[in-house]
C-alpha cells in the first residue's frame, strides 16, 4: 500500500530522516556517545549555570524519580561530565557543575544541530519555511486539542 499522500507517514518519515542526520552530525563526533537523557541535562545545566541546580532540579525538570536521576547523574559524573560538591548551608545537597568536557560536548552538539537545521532548510524559500512551521504548529495544536479533550479508548489507559 502507498503512503506517500498521508500526512502521518509523512511527518514519521520526515522523523527518521532528521534524526539519522542528527545522530550523524551532532551526535557522533568525540571519542564519547551520551545518551539522549544526559544531552538534555548537559543543554539544561549549560543553560542555568548562573544558579545552583541541584539533583532534585533535575527530578522535577526531567520529571524522573529519585533513583532514575541518581543513576543518570552517577554515570555522568563517571564519564567527567559533571561534578558535584557539596554546599555550605545543606550537607545533604549537592550542586551539579559542568565539567569543561560537558561544556565542550554541548557546544558541538549545538553546533551541528544549527548545521542540521540549515541542511533541513535550504531548499525551502523563506515563505515555504514559514508556511511549513505555521503547519506543523496548527497541526501540533489540533492534536493536543485532541489530546486533552478525549479519553483513551479502553485498554490504552496506562500507555499515555
Amino acid at each position: 500500500m502507498e503512503h506517500r499522500d498521508e500526512v502521518g507517514f509523512q511527518i514519521r518519515r520526515l522523523s527518521k530522516l532528521v534524526k539519522r542526520l542528527v545522530d550523524r552530525v551532532a551526535f557522533s563526533q568525540g571519542e564519547e556517545r551520551t545518551t539522549g537523557m544526559q544531552g538534555w541535562i548537559v543543554g539544561y545545566l549549560f543553560e542555568n549555570q548562573g544558579r545552583d541546580i541541584y539533583q532534585r532540579d533535575i527530578q522535577e525538570q526531567f520529571s524522573v524519580r529519585r533513583s532514575t536521576a541518581t543513576g543518570i547523574l552517577q554515570l555522568m559524573e563517571k564519564n567527567g561530565l559533571i561534578t558535584r560538591s557539596p554546599v555550605s548551608h545543606d550537607a545533604r545537597l549537592k550542586k551539579l557543575t559542568l565539567t569543561p568536557k560537558a561544556v565542550e560536548q554541548h557546544q558541538r552538539i549545538v553546533k551541528g544541530i544549527r548545521t542540521v537545521e540549515e541542511r533541513v532548510s535550504q531548499c525551502l524559500t523563506p515563505e515555504e519555511r514559514r508556511t511549513f512551521l505555521g503547519l506543523c504548529e496548527k497541526i501540533a495544536a489540533n492534536l493536543e486539542d485532541d489530546d486533552r479533550e478525549r479519553p483513551l479508548p479502553p485498554g490504552k489507559q496506562g500507555e499515555a
